[in-house]
């Protein structure tokens, strides 16, 4: 029988009894057993966290900056191994899961620097007679406590976006990563224990959901920062109480491409955005907005692109679509592709399922309240739609519940404007994908796609309160007039 991988806690690797499978997506061979915490590790967990919160907001910028930097040094010298672990248990293509660990890198370098410039502030408060001598000065400090929940898209980025800026703005937190992908998350806890972080100031528990719940409600943790499910991240945030919270949750990314815009290469980004990792991203290129004047030709271009993607066998450097997590997920979409066409939609590539595996799939005559349309597929489906004015395609992209990223290809900065002002989203990209992300920049959405924003600096605001420091600074040379 194979050992359990342990988990950690306050700087040591536990075990127990209960265990759970890690399967690849792929083989559907057995990865690993992960021991899983018990409702007492997970209480042990909490309270190493709390007790951790001192010593932590005790650390100077210069000792969260080197501590950050070892961290990144060395996911470098390691970073073969973790693109390994995240193909073996995520299924992503090892080019795509190479990619993913320099942007943690990125991200943890980041966080380096960010440590040593937490902004204050000087506040004037001489505004009102009697208060000439007053002066303020506003400075953050952290916060305590943190909960991060992780999803299986991206077990090391995502969960490097939690841990940096945690760490950087010196909080402890408490990473519950992803079931399907808790491998990789615990080989970053080996690397933060080399890096010389203190015992709780990371803890990585791998537990059932019931546990997880358990954890969002306790007050001891003072923020949750969730990525996964818009249903269960709001859900998660209606038990939250007076804790802060940070969602980055789902979404259905839309493109609106102008006849004026550069076809071959708009066909190239789309095919990448809206594959790449079987459409498993939150900001995926889902529906395609294309004006009726250069929709053929845009659409001809698109379906030769994405017919040259290979499938198959993530550990191959020429694959580009891989399995989706599992067949359950591969089996959704395959239904959802057949509830559109049932209802009038067309296949122009792909469609058909093998196993775990789903062809690339383009479909057209797509009705706004179908499900490929007004949910996020989270697989490799992209569908096409024409429009005849601009105002209308901001319409159609504005037709969905979530609000993540969208873009927009057009030569002219006035479309690009009008966009920017009526497009409901987080962000809007002129001229490239929607399925771009740069880790140190604001990122996040509006509607059912979440509350607040990640990217480090971002994320620190959130895990850091202000505080004001008032002083009444009255002339030394002042001699206060004697009491009768």
């Amino acid at each position: 029988m194979q050992a359990s991988r342990p988990f950690l806690v306050h700087g040591q690797w536990k075990s127990g009894e209960l265990s759970a499978s890690v399967v690849d997506p792929f083989t559907g061979k057995l990865v690993a057993q992960v021991a899983q915490a018990t409702e007492s590790d997970v209480e042990q967990a909490i309270a190493s966290a709390f007790s951790a919160a001192a010593t932590m907001g005790q650390l100077p910028g210069h000792a969260r900056y080197d501590m950050l930097q070892q961290i990144a040094a060395l996911l470098y010298r390691r970073r073969e191994e973790f693109a390994q672990s995240i193909t073996a248990e995520a299924g992503k293509p090892i080019t795509d899961a190479k990619r993913e660990v320099s942007r943690a890198i990125q991200t943890f370098t980041v966080a380096a620097e960010e440590a040593r410039r937490i902004p204050g502030e000087v506040v004037p408060l001489d505004w009102t007679p009697g208060s000439d001598t007053h002066l303020g000065l506003l400075r953050r400090f952290p916060i305590g406590p943190i909960l991060g929940i992780t999803p299986f898209n991206f077990p090391l980025n995502l969960v490097a976006h939690k841990v940096a800026p945690a760490l950087a703005s010196g909080n402890p937190i408490l990473i519950k990563p992803a079931p399907q992908t808790p491998l990789t998350a615990l080989l970053l806890g080996e690397i933060a224990l080399e890096a010389g972080v203190p015992p709780g100031g990371l803890n990585v528990v791998p537990c059932d959901n019931f546990l997880a719940e358990r954890m969002v409600v306790d007050p001891r943790f003072k923020l949750l920062s969730f990525t996964g499910s818009a249903s269960v991240g709001w859900t998660l945030k209606a038990k939250c109480g007076k804790k802060k919270v940070t969602l980055e949750l789902g979404g259905n990314a839309g493109v609106v491409i102008e006849p004026d815009a550069d076809l071959e290469l708009v066909a190239q980004r789309c095919a990448v955005g809206g594959f790449g990792y079987a459409g498993q991203t939150c900001i995926s290129v889902q529906r395609v907005f294309v004006h009726h004047a250069v929709a053929d030709v845009f659409t001809t271009k698109l379906l030769r692109h994405v017919a040259r993607l290979k499938m198959g066998d993530p550990a191959d450097e020429t694959t580009s679509i891989g399995p989706l997590i599992d067949q359950a997920a591969a089996q959704r979409v395959e239904s959802w592709i057949g509830e559109a066409v049932a209802d009038g939609a067309r296949v122009l590539l792909g469609g058909k399922r093998m196993g775990s595996l789903v062809e690339a799939t383009v479909l057209a005559n797509v009705k706004p309240d179908m499900k490929v349309s007004c949910k996020e597929v989270f697989g490799p489906v992209v569908t096409v739609t024409s429009y005849r004015q601009l105002s209308e395609a901001v319409a159609l992209l504005n037709q969905s519940d979530y609000g993540l990223q969208a873009g927009i290809f057009t030569q002219d900065i006035n479309k690009i404007f009008y966009a920017f002002r009526h497009v409901e989203v987080g962000a809007l990209l002129a001229n490239e994908i929607p399925t771009f992300r740069a880790d140190h920049m604001p990122y996040g959405g509006v509607k059912d796609s979440g509350l607040g924003r990640e990217g480090v600096r971002a994320a620190m605001e959130d895990m850091t309160e202000p505080r004001m420091l008032i002083m009444n600074l009255r002339d030394p040379h002042h001699v206060p007039e004697k009491s009768v």
